[in-house]
């Protein structure tokens, strides 16, 4: 006879360790056991990572991008898309503005674009550091390992790469010209490097099985990812994927609930894209394990043009309201806004300054 439900969470609370049958078994629960999931993992995050939720300032740089994924609005294939590049001094300018607004950390992200050379991004990286003393988080793809290298070397904290999907199949279909492999190895360089690593994936792709989303959970504590962003796939009408069905808020909110419950000192994003498709997905989010929220203080005249996906919520916000908004949402749950920057609680960053 297999564990049930209690006896799983319970194991998971316990030991942070599951087999990929009992993830899906916890993937697979609805109604009043879907509901002691989102609980314990609740009490996990609170445990573990306390009442802070962390903010992270998105500045979408660049909506170029040289990869042709089938499931992304910024795919090269879409020729009708405006494109987009901030140079420099606007980025800096912007997250100078975000500073007073109590923000400690910027995340710079941006389509696959090689026009920002490696110099280039080291130089905007070492700005910010040096003359904002902000926490920095890149997110720019794959790179080679001296790119990483050197921007570590500037001063970048953390790098974001989700790995979207561990079904390596699936991994080909969705990402035309590349390979699971190379995007493997990018995370096991970025780790060997020193950064907090940064991975994630989509819910709700077509063809995905629950054993994938398990192999996904899975191979994020493999990595053991100090940062772990699930959203759902949300349909953009430009791409290939346009007439598939998009991910449901439920499963994200139970592939939310159990990473943090295998990775409990990780930091969980309640994504922009489960609070598109649903009004109080981010509340839901922070209410089922989640811990961080990244609010978008690209300038607006740029944030339409970055359509990974459509419907976007904010999109007309400016960051002054965006951060008030965001602040009282995490009142209203009995939660902070965290005023540390927010690295991983990890011995081996915990420590660090800024």
């Amino acid at each position: 006879m297999g564990k049930n439900i209690n006896e799983i969470i319970e194991q998971a609370v316990n030991t942070g360790r599951l087999t990929k049958t009992d993830v899906v078994t916890l993937l697979s629960s609805s109604g009043e056991d879907a509901a002691a999931l989102f609980a314990a993992a609740d009490g996990v995050r609170k445990n573990q990572m306390g009442d802070d939720v962390h903010l992270r300032g998105l500045i979408e740089f660049s909506n170029y991008c040289e990869r042709n994924c089938t499931y992304c609005g910024l795919r090269s294939s879409h020729k009708d898309l405006a494109r987009y590049r901030m140079e420099e001094e606007e980025i800096l300018a912007v997250a100078a503005a975000a500073v007073p607004l109590g923000y400690r950390t910027v995340v710079l992200q941006s389509g696959e674009d090689s026009y920002y050379d490696a110099q280039t991004v080291a130089s905007i990286v070492h700005r910010l550091k040096k003359e904002l003393g902000l926490v920095i988080t890149l997110s720019l793809g794959e790179r080679n390992r001296d790119e990483y290298k050197l921007w570590k070397d500037a001063g970048a904290d953390r790098y974001l790469l989700k790995h979207e999907t561990a079904d390596a199949d699936l991994y080909v279909a969705l990402h035309p010209d590349m390979t699971w492999e190379r995007r493997k190895q990018s995370l096991l360089t970025l780790r060997e490097l020193g950064y907090q690593v940064g991975s994630g994936c989509m819910v709700g792709l077509p063809g995905q099985t629950l054993d994938a989303l398990a192999e996904d959970l899975l191979f994020l504590q493999a990595l053991d990812v100090e940062m772990a962003g699930i959203g759902p796939f949300v349909p953009n009408p430009h791409t290939p994927l346009a007439k598939a069905e998009g991910g449901t808020v439920e499963m994200t909110l139970k592939m939310i609930a159990v990473a943090r419950l295998l990775l409990p000192k990780a930091h969980l994003p309640a994504t922009t894209a489960l609070g598109s498709i649903d009004k109080q997905g981010r509340q839901k989010a922070l209410t089922s394990g989640a811990n961080v929220v990244m609010p978008n203080i690209t300038p607006n005249r740029y944030r339409r043009m970055y359509e990974i996906y459509p419907n976007k919520i904010c999109l007309d916000d400016n960051p002054a309201h965006c951060r008030n908004c965001i602040g009282g949402i995490i009142a209203s749950l009995g939660r902070h806004v965290a005023d540390g920057p927010g690295h991983s609680p990890k011995d081996c960053f915990s420590g660090l300054a800024g």
